[in-house]
């Protein structure tokens, strides 16, 4: 099957998907997670394949993105049941009134119709985009990157296979048959069959998607994300916000990539942290450079997502330069302020534009299954229709249904 003919059904299966009752979709959801269960053995051989044939190419930290075991497989499972549990979003009405002429206008929530989303080397992304999408009555097209292609195949078909044992179109969840370019920009330049377009992963996928889609896309999140220890922060507390920002695991969007640190802490808080981060090369500012050792930051660390244990570090003079700092080199991912000072917090929160801002808190947390979401189809980095955590309610929109009784204007 060609994409093109993959997306006409697609289509096809949005017009009825909305009939969907949510007890059609809770079943249907609970078979799923049942097939993928059963299917264990065969992903994780189909995963094996995966990893061997990325070694030489992929970095450690984007291997361990890919590989799968059966702790993940677990949680994966874990997401959709906890996605099955949410209320559904669809069918909502968000307002009611009644005009003047006895006209009535609700306002309520429907499903996207088909959400495309192009990823790279996560195959939980396949699972997760599946039920988040499945769960709003939305069909989903999946592209996956070439190295994780044989581990989604196999999430994709047991996926399908709980579908057709619940009696709902297989055409619900799809996967693009192939990992190519061509099949990307198909998904991109796909009007009147794609509703809504969601990249996820680099910076190149995600800027190649907002240069040359020319169907709707949402921009998902590189993430260039700081931690500013501010003058009067609890050192030890701040110590454990970095370690756990930058290492827990440096592979992800929510891991810090800078840190910035009060001038009038810097000498007592940087050898701390040059100890803590000792298996983290720290790319230094000059100032920073004076006071501990590291490689020296080039033009461009600053502003890089490094995915990997690299953080650029730089001493700032107050909260009023770290928010400056950011707002230059952020891109509006997530950022966190290690403080005591409640006026410096609240300065923070609302100066920083980002679509999540922590105060004492790692970045770490940005996350759907954090915010209690289930899952996450990404996390949007822009402002129109949704920002931060995608979840169940960022994939409806909304209709208004006027009911009358013969009223003419």
């Amino acid at each position: 099957m060609t994409t093109g003919e993959m997306l006409l059904k697609a289509k096809q299966a949005s017009y009825s998907a909305p009939l969907l009752s949510t007890e059609d979709k809770i079943r249907a959801i609970g078979l799923m997670c049942r097939e993928l269960e059963a299917a264990e053995d065969a992903i994780l051989a189909a995963n094996a394949e995966d990893v061997k044939a990325a070694r030489g190419r992929l970095s450690d930290q984007m291997i361990d993105r890919l590989r799968l075991d059966h702790k993940r497989i677990m949680s994966m499972i874990d997401g959709m049941r906890q996605v099955a549990a949410l209320p559904d979003p669809t069918g909502v009405t968000l307002e009611e009134t009644t005009r003047p002429n006895g006209l009535k206008i609700r306002k309520v929530t429907v499903p996207l119709g088909v959400v495309a989303v192009i990823y790279e080397s996560r195959p939980n992304v396949t699972s997760d985009a599946a039920v988040l999408s499945f769960m709003a009555s939305d069909v989903c097209v999946l592209r996956c990157g070439a190295d994780s292609y044989k581990t989604s195949s196999e999430i994709v078909a047991a996926l399908r296979r709980g579908l057709a044992a619940a009696g709902v179109c297989e055409d619900m969840i799809n996967l693009v048959p192939d990992a190519s370019r061509q099949s990307a920009n198909e998904l991109m330049t796909a009007n009147g069959l794609v509703d809504v377009l969601i990249p996820r992963g680099g910076k190149g996928l995600i800027a190649a998607c907002v240069k040359n889609a020319t169907v709707p896309c949402i921009e998902t999140g590189t993430g260039i994300c700081h931690v500013y220890v501010e003058k009067t922060a609890d050192q030890d507390m701040a110590l454990d916000i970095v370690h756990n920002a930058k290492t827990s695991r440096p592979s992800v969007c929510n891991a810090a990539e800078v840190c910035l640190v009060d001038r009038a802490i810097a000498g007592e808080f940087l050898p701390k942290l040059r100890e803590r981060l000792s298996g983290v090369e720290l790319r230094l500012d000059p100032e920073a450079a004076a006071i501990i050792p590291g490689t020296p930051a080039g033009e461009l660390d600053f502003d890089t997502e490094f995915l990997d244990l690299i953080m650029a570090v730089g001493v700032v003079g107050g909260v009023d330069e770290a928010i400056e700092h950011i707002a230059k080199h952020s891109t509006h991912h997530s950022e966190a302020i290690v403080t005591t000072d409640g006026e410096a917090g609240r300065k923070f929160t609302q100066r920083v534009d980002s679509a999540a801002v922590y105060v004492n808190a790692s970045t770490r947390f940005t996350d759907g299954g954090e915010f209690g979401l289930g899952c996450e189809m990404g996390i949007s980095t822009q402002k129109l229709h949704a920002r931060g955590p995608m979840g169940l309610r960022e994939l409806v929109s909304y209709k208004y249904i006027a009911e009358g009784n013969g009223q003419i204007r």
